[in-house]
């Protein structure tokens, strides 16, 4: 199978993704200094290895990522999140039986996916943190209310203890059962957004309609810094 040129690598971007025309501005040589990438976020380390730029080696970086992990969709299907892609991913944690902030945070996820159903780049995952309760029915069930297709809009459960590792250690991001009342779980209402390579690349209050407007905006952001590795292949 003959390999695609970096020229039409973009042009299929470009078309598939239907980006905006102000993104094309952003990667030609006029707007080229006016792009700044978003943040890498979490824990980072010096590497062994060194990258030159202008005639100086650059000692590279090694930024926290996501680990591979399989859990199982409202389908029932095992599903998870594989490195190195070309997609685009946000995540949150909730559970179907909330009553306070899960709600609201699904509502306004479900902005955002509107926002990019037609992009296939782009991808949510909303991991449930009472999978003991949260079975594939319940989440399809749940699911149902919000339209949510499952190839573009996962609803996760899995095991409880794999779960509450993820959301701490690798979201790095709260999940704890609630000691002073039965059932309830105190989890993060921020929605996370991850590159291609699992880097966190930001975190947007789902209480707060200005944060989630910005998280629209910034799935752009990135989408634009994979075009432009793109062009530098």
């Amino acid at each position: 199978m003959k390999k695609r040129s970096p020229i039409k690598k973009i042009l299929i971007l470009v078309t598939v993704l239907a980006v905006p025309g102000f993104l094309y501005y952003l990667l030609t040589e006029k707007g080229k200094n006016r792009y700044r990438p978003l943040d890498i976020f979490g824990p980072k380390q010096v590497a062994a290895t060194f990258h030159t730029k202008r005639g100086v080696k650059i000692p590279d970086t090694i930024y926290h990522h996501v680990r591979d992990f399989k859990l199982v969709d409202q389908n029932g299907d095992s599903v998870g999140l594989p490195a190195d892609t070309t997609q685009i991913t946000v995540v949150n944690f909730f559970f179907s039986r909330c009553r306070t902030v899960c709600p609201q945070m699904n509502n306004e996820l479900a902005r955002v996916v509107d926002a990019y159903k037609k992009n296939p780049l782009v991808k949510f995952y909303s991991i449930s943190v009472d999978p003991g309760y949260d079975s594939p029915q319940v989440l399809k069930n749940y699911a149902n209310g919000y339209k949510a297709a499952a190839e573009k809009w996962s609803f996760l459960t899995g095991e409880k203890d794999l779960i509450f590792n993820l959301a701490k250690k690798d979201f790095l991001v709260d999940a704890v059962a609630d000691s002073r009342t039965e059932g309830n779980i105190v989890h993060s209402p921020l929605f996370i957004l991850l590159d291609p390579k699992k880097r966190i690349r930001g975190y947007y209050d789902s209480t707060n309609k200005e944060q989630v407007d910005k998280l629209i905006d910034e799935i752009k952001v990135q989408i634009v810094e994979e075009l432009r590795l793109v062009t530098a292949i």
